[in-house]
């Protein structure tokens, strides 16, 4: 993978599934496939660095600067995006354990691999520089370190980002009466919220365990609309953390539908909003629409994981 492929597909579908409830329970369910708008710049990915790498570009950066975890997408969506566009890419890796045998980690890890092979370095600190990623020092030791640059915030999640992100729904989407998403961050739900019409609800199923994120997202949306919550008891125990009844469904939804989820966002929120539509919470005749946000390429790492514990791994 030594360069990044310019074809990005912005004709998304909306694809209907057909399970035997959704006909005793006369509900449709449809999702937006923006897992297939490119294979390392998916979903949401693409939608919170568009507007960010046409900023970056104004101000004449030649470098971008961003931080995760060793699996992140957002790494490796950044390192795509910054070679595609001819940026420099820096990455802040939480774990500086990880740079000890970087030969064997790049080996192990394909989120790493193929981020380096696309012309990200990386500089990997501990855990708690990481925590402190967003103080005026490590600023600081930022700008000493990697000289001028364009800083992305983990995640993607900015103003530029939700920008982004309100471009997710089209007219043709009007017609659902919820709109249900994977939160992460906080920046894909906020450009959802602020661009639904009044007739829509918004539900948002974070990846995260704890209340924070609401209070987080009322300070991101730009409109005053109650029109949406978060569903918060399908975390599977917080982020990063799954179990055999969730990778279980996810291969029996990929044998039903033919859609591959991921572990970490849209799997759960896929589980948590099939259970709701099994327990009624919907009313007969509901229109749903489910975003797929993309995070596909993490699968090769989480199935790593399964085979060393000896577990069912998801079926691609």
């Amino acid at each position: 993978m030594e360069n990044c492929s310019i074809e990005f597909n912005l004709n998304i579908r909306n694809q209907q599934v057909q399970i035997p409830i959704f006909e005793n329970l006369g509900i449709e369910l449809w999702i937006k496939r923006e897992d297939e708008i490119h294979k390392q710049i998916s979903g949401n990915k693409f939608r919170k660095l568009k507007y960010n790498i046409l900023e970056a570009k104004d101000l004449q950066k030649k470098k971008l600067v961003t931080f995760g975890g060793a699996y992140s997408n957002h790494i490796l969506a950044v390192a795509a995006t910054g070679n595609l566009h001819g940026f420099e890419t820096i990455g802040v890796i939480r774990g500086e354990e990880l740079a000890l045998d970087l030969e064997t980690v790049l080996k192990e890890n394909s989120t790493l691999r193929n981020a380096s092979e696309l012309g990200m370095k990386f500089n990997f600190i501990d855990r708690e520089s990481y925590r402190n990623k967003d103080s005026n020092e490590f600023q600081v030791y930022l700008k000493k370190k990697f000289g001028d640059f364009y800083l992305i915030p983990e995640g993607g999640t900015n103003q530029l980002a939700i920008k982004g992100c309100e471009e997710i729904l089209t007219a043709e989407d009007e017609k659902f009466d919820y709109i249900c998403l994977a939160v992460g961050t906080g920046g894909t739900i906020s450009g959802i919220i602020n661009s639904v019409k009044n007739h829509q609800q918004v539900l948002g199923f974070p990846a995260l365990k704890g209340d924070f994120l609401k209070k987080e997202i009322q300070q991101l949306i730009s409109v005053q609309n109650r029109n949406w919550s978060l569903v918060t008891e399908y975390h599977f125990g917080g982020y990063g953390k799954f179990n055999t009844d969730l990778i279980r469904f996810m291969n029996e939804f990929k044998e039903e539908t033919g859609i591959l989820l991921d572990p970490i966002y849209t799997g759960k929120m896929m589980y948590g909003l099939l259970d709701l539509i099994k327990k009624r919470t919907f009313r007969k005749g509901a229109k749903i629409l489910a975003i797929h946000t993309g995070g596909i390429q993490g699968i090769t790492g989480v199935n790593r994981k399964l085979i060393k514990k000896n577990l069912e791994v998801i079926k691609v």
